[in-house]
């Protein structure tokens, strides 16, 4: 260590900080007994010691005692010193010294001749600093002592010095230096400069001290005591308490501070104990000491005896402050004594205390507890009557009141307010909002909000996220769905596999493969793991792009990685395979599912039903559906609508009644899907009477027939050529708010040109395009077939020109009825 640091430094600063009171706090426990410090040896002395060199001890002296150093002469006696020898001849002469001559000869000693002090050596020099009030030399020094810097003679190789040999030699010395200043050095170096290591360091010097007698000054047990609660240390603050209170005269600086720490610590009794024993000891108390147990009492619930406190405080001639009033007006919101609070609140102002930014807030939060929102903000706008701005805790108070009431505009708007001001907002005002406008399927503005947060590195909730992407995906907004999966990557909140589940499947919904391919190769980077769920919904993306192959090599991949595939991973194959029409292949995928102990659910037979009538096997599907009823699966409506739809298709309308019939009777209620299949099915064999009356049997159950049911009847109707029924039909459907699609106006003008009655369908073609409905190239086809056939061939080409114009592709029914129904 370069000593000259400490030689230069003379002028004196103040070795402690002051001990600061916080006005209310908690702590208290009962007594404890002090635990024995560690036992060091002392260093060995030699029993009987050498006969003292008086010409040393003389040259010594005159080189330490004069007001600067004579380097010459410490030169020429050094050689001839041990670290034995300077101990016991400092501790001789240190009355004399004078602290910066000996502070250089240190210097000198240490550089120029390696010489190495002993440690009560060096204990001797901070404390004749100290003495000099060379505070900030003796404790440079000591910290260096403490942290090993000092080259110190040991008998122990290598050398070593802990926490308790240097308390024992500042105590041994403690004698012959009267005061405790060194001590008290210590205790503060530990509780400040130290304090990394915890305070079981000062807490053993403070024991090891105590087991010698020897205590701290009033000032340093303060400031110790102190800073044991605020680190939290509240055990160890009762066992010093304890060890403190049997020697040591308490004054009312100590005493509050540990009713402060009872109080923390939640022992109220212990804390009303010791303010008992004040008025013994004939200790008045503060106002700090009465806003500490008033504090107590109130995070008690013990509000009576507060206000006791309180009047008692008033009758000893000391004056409630803010502080007073704020912890009581605190203690009886929070037990919802609205009334009483406010009474409070108008003795304060009568005793001429402005309401603080604390006082304004508890009244928020309480009002917004009780979900009176419109007296929070009164409360709110009184703040700014008076001068005083609302700050971020009243802003977040007041978004919690909103969100609790379910009035989520004035949040949002409020939440804005908050943005322009740049206040802090958090984490759980941002994330309710945010939730909010998912479900309001605002997600534009929900991004925003949470592009926000991560400008201000506040983690979004991840079921948040999941929220969001998906609804960013359904809205088609994959890339800004993307952009945010990367953003919080960037920002050290990576999106969990539940998130990057939901935008995988965004993005296989949409088709986007690419996307997809991009995303997983980043997840793998980013050390993301595929769950069941990641494979199923690659899976199901690959079979609904047609490529089933690599949705099996998926499955095999899934085995591979010690993932069991499960009934979904397999019933989305067997649709992959059933959509290609090859239901034998289905069938071998829906048998290795059973190998592997997977029971099937309804969803894997209405697939498979599904997948038969798609490929005329109807009495296939019938069986499955057989077999449902028997292994006891709950039926459900898509089964019975998938065979009811194919036998409608096949003309087989007495199979199809019984399907309605037979899930009537198992208490499942026809659909709409149910009804317009069947009445599809009626108008294609020609009884399009029988299926109108349909509609009035799915009005009896509640049904509300749609467009797809009107638009299979106008169908019925338009092949008789009833086109009167079918403009009867129309007007039915307008009184039932239902707007004819692409389809019913494409059947109607095929109905009308079927009839040669070109000016209706001419009318027909013109309210479509007026309605935003484009024709598409079917439209056009029959619109031309019914002009050609009434020998209006310019005017069939001119559609044919619209249609060009119009991007539609002409198709071999467009050419073949320009060439051959012509004239």
């Amino acid at each position: 260590m370069d000593v000259r640091r400490l030689a230069a430094v003379i002028k004196p600063i103040y070795i402690y900080t002051p001990i600061t009171r916080p006005l209310t706090c908690v702590t208290s426990s009962c007594p404890i007994p002090s635990p024995a410090a560690p036992q060091i040896d002392p260093q060995r002395q030699p029993s009987s010691p050498p006969p003292v060199n008086q010409s040393l001890l003389d040259a010594l002296s005159s080189i330490l005692s004069k007001p600067s150093l004579d380097s010459s002469k410490s030169k020429q006696l050094l050689p001839l010193l041990s670290p034995s020898d300077f101990d016991r001849f400092f501790i001789a002469l240190s009355p004399r010294a004078d602290p910066k001559t000996t502070l250089n000869f240190f210097h000198l000693a240490s550089r120029s001749f390696n010489f190495r002090f002993t440690l009560r050596s060096y204990c001797i020099l901070i404390l004749l600093l100290l003495l000099s009030n060379n505070s900030s030399a003796a404790r440079l020094l000591l910290i260096r002592l403490i942290d090993g810097k000092l080259p110190l003679f040991s008998r122990n190789n290598p050398p070593t010095v802990n926490h308790i040999q240097i308390a024992i030699a500042l105590a041994d010395l403690n004698t012959s230096f009267k005061g405790v200043a060194g001590v008290d050095l210590l205790l503060h170096l530990y509780c400040t400069q130290f304090k990394n290591v915890g305070f079981t360091y000062a807490i053993d010097v403070f024991f090891t001290l105590a087991d010698k007698g020897i205590f701290p000054s009033t000032k340093t047990c303060n400031f110790f005591v102190n800073s044991l609660l605020k680190a939290n240390e509240v055990q160890k603050t009762y066992q010093v308490f304890e060890t403190l209170s049997r020697f040591v005269s308490l004054d009312v600086y100590l005493c509050t501070t540990m009713i402060n720490g009872f109080c923390k610590g939640g022992r109220i009794q212990d804390a009303m104990a010791l303010f008992s024993r004040m008025e013994n000891l004939g200790i008045s108390p503060n106002v700090v000491t009465y806003n500490n147990i008033i504090h107590g009492l109130c995070k008690s619930g013990r509000l009576d005896e507060a206000f006791q406190i309180k009047q008692n405080m008033i009758k000893q001639g000391v004056d409630p402050s803010l502080i007073t009033y704020s912890v009581l007006i605190n203690g009886l919101i929070k037990l919802d004594r609205f009334e009483e609070a406010n009474s409070v609140l108008k003795e304060m102002s009568d005793k001429g205390f402005a309401p603080n930014e604390f006082v304004y807030n508890t009244l928020i939060a309480g009002y917004c507890k009780m979900e009176n929102i419109d007296e929070a903000l009164r409360i709110k706008h009184q703040m700014l009557s008076n001068g005083m701005k609302p700050n971020s805790v009243t802003f977040n108070l007041l978004m919690q009141g909103f969100c609790r009431v379910g009035q989520m505009e004035h949040a949002e708007h409020l939440l804005g307010e908050m943005l322009s001001r740049g206040l802090f907002i958090n984490i759980g005002t941002f994330s309710s909002v945010i939730r909010w406008l998912c479900l309001q399927s605002r997600f534009d503005s929900a991004l925003h909000l949470t592009k926000e947060m991560l400008l201000r590195n506040l983690r979004p909730n991840d079921g948040l996220m999941t929220m969001l992407v998906g609804g960013l995906c359904k809205e088609r907004k994959h890339y800004e769905a993307i952009e945010l999966w990367y953003k919080l990557f960037e920002k050290g909140f990576p999106a969990n596999i539940v998130t990057s589940n939901a935008l995988i499947h965004g993005l296989c919904e949409a088709g986007k493969v690419q996307e997809v391919i991009r995303l997983l190769k980043e997840m793998l980077q980013r050390g993301l793991i595929f769950d069941r769920v990641s494979y199923n919904t690659l899976i199901l993306g690959c079979c609904k792009e047609g490529k089933v192959e690599e949705a099996f090599r998926l499955k095999e991949e899934m085995f591979k990685r010690g993932i069991q595939p499960d009934i979904y991973t397999y019933n989305l194959l067997i649709l992959g395979i059933s959509n290609m029409g090859k239901m034998e292949d289905a069938v071998k995928v829906w048998d290795e599912s059973k190998s592997h102990g997977l029971i099937s659910n309804v969803y894997t037979y209405a697939i498979l039903i599904d997948g038969y009538c798609n490929v005329d096997q109807i009495e296939e599907g019938q069986n499955l559906l057989v077999e449902v009823v028997t292994t006891k699966l709950e039926l459900n409506a898509v089964i019975y609508n998938t065979l009811i739809r194919a036998y409608c298709k096949k003309g087989n309308m007495k199979m199809a009644f019984q399907l309605r019939d037979d899930m009537k009777s198992k208490g499942i209620l026809p659909t709409i899907g149910t009804y317009s299949s069947l009445i599809h099915g009626m108008c294609n064999i020609g009884l399009p009477d029988d299926a109108k009356r349909l509609l009035v049997e799915m009005r009896g159950l509640g049904l509300l027939p749609n467009v797809v049911c009107y638009t299979a009847l106008i169908g019925g109707y338009s092949k008789l050529g009833q086109m009167d029924t079918v403009a009867s039909l129309i007007q039915e459907m307008s009184s039932y708010d239902i707007q004819p699609n692409k389809i019913t106006y494409t059947i109607m003008i095929n109905g009308y040109c079927k009839l040669g009655k070109m000016k209706e369908a001419a009318k027909l073609l013109t309210e479509m395009i007026k309605r935003g409905i484009a024709p598409d190239a079917v439209t056009y086809n029959a619109f031309m077939n019914g002009m050609c056939k009434e020998g209006r061939v310019d005017d069939a080409f001119r559609v044919c020109d619209n249609m060009n114009s119009e991007g539609l592709a002409l198709d071999d029914i467009t050419y073949t009825t320009l060439i051959h129904e012509c004239p």
